[in-house]
């Protein structure tokens, strides 16, 4: 099959012919009909040594399943070639606690795809996992099945904070999972969603997805703006950018006693005063990816038609556009979600 394979930080994706996936007991093998790309895979090709070379990343995908291993279950049924599926980007133990918990990607075991443990999504096929694949709605397209983990890590996010009817919420940056944020933050039934971002289309998509207000950061202090809003400081504010000290801005603004919740999966070494977060008694907390509820309840939502994922996709690009289009994301513009099509 051809796939783009990470060579070294600092170069872009070649794309090669490589073997074909073999789908192992219970596991199976999708035709990749749209792969998200994922701000993390552009923070992570930036750490030497992070991604090993010849790697197959994309971790945001789905398709049509196109061969089935041993024992494959599925939802009703075994899988079977032809379903239209999205799976979660690991292959995990299935017995341990977590995974029996339906912490899946926090399971000890888990093979991670797209970071050098398993290939990816940025190839013609890619290999799942029954267990963590879940069956797309007639509703969504096999390429826009791709939106499934970035709302996850929204929704996964938004959980963990424990949003609270009538609460006030502020997340920084208004990509994908910032988006996401706003949209389950909206859901659940937060009074103001306001999100910050110095790109005019992301604000314009927040207040689309449901966020009450949002703000320049270029002209408005971040702060003062919210409490105009709101009436008073942030008392939970999410982080969705990824690069460091916007952790450190926050907690100077925030209430006492706030909770900040990072999302964003920031790469590199951070700089915070734990002396601020005592003074005020904030809380911090980090999450990751999602439970395999969170995965199949977005799944249910968009069957449903609560979500509608089509207007943060700005992008639809060929496998061969790949390495050339992920190098320009370090530096977007007008991009949001860019979906490849393999």
């Amino acid at each position: 099959m051809r796939a783009a394979c990470f060579t070294e930080s600092g170069k872009p994706f070649e794309i090669r012919e490589i073997a074909d996936p073999e789908p192992g007991p219970g596991e199976v093998v999708l035709a990749v009909k749209g792969c998200g790309i994922c701000g993390s895979d552009l923070h992570v090709t930036e750490l030497k040594g992070a991604v090993p070379h010849g790697a197959v990343m994309g971790h945001e995908f789905a398709g049509e399943i196109v061969a089935v291993g041993k024992g494959a279950k599925g939802q009703g049924g075994p899988w079977r070639e032809g379903d239209r599926v999205c799976t979660m980007p690991g292959i995990s133990c299935g017995t341990c606690r977590r995974c029996v918990n339906g912490d899946v990607m926090g399971c000890a075991n888990l093979r991670m795809t797209g970071f050098g443990d398993i290939g990816g999504g940025y190839a013609e096929y890619a290999l799942g996992i029954d267990r963590m694949t879940f069956r797309l709605p007639e509703n969504l397209s096999s390429s826009d099945g791709a939106t499934v983990e970035p709302l996850a890590v929204g929704l996964h996010a938004v959980d963990v904070a424990g949003v609270r009817s009538g609460e006030d919420v502020l997340i920084v940056g208004a990509g994908p999972v910032g988006l996401a944020c706003a949209i389950w933050a909206k859901i659940l039934g937060a009074r103001e969603v306001v999100v910050s971002d110095y790109a005019a289309h992301r604000r314009d998509m927040a207040l689309a997805y449901g966020a009450t207000a949002a703000i320049d950061p270029a002209k408005e202090e971040l702060g003062p703006t919210f409490e105009k809003i709101t009436g008073h400081a942030p008392m939970l504010a999410f982080e969705c950018v990824g690069r460091p000290d916007i952790v450190q801005e926050l907690a100077l603004i925030v209430d006492r006693g706030a909770k900040i919740l990072s999302a964003g999966m920031c790469m590199t070494t951070d700089n915070f005063r734990p002396v601020i977060f005592g003074a005020k008694e904030l809380t911090i907390q980090f999450v990751s990816y999602y439970t395999h509820q969170n995965y199949q309840l977005t799944v249910d939502m968009l069957a449903a038609e609560r979500v509608d994922p089509l207007p943060m996709i700005t992008d639809r690009i060929t496998l061969d556009a790949l390495p050339a289009a992920f190098e320009a994301l370090r530096t977007p513009s007008t991009e949001c979600k860019v979906i490849v099509q393999p």
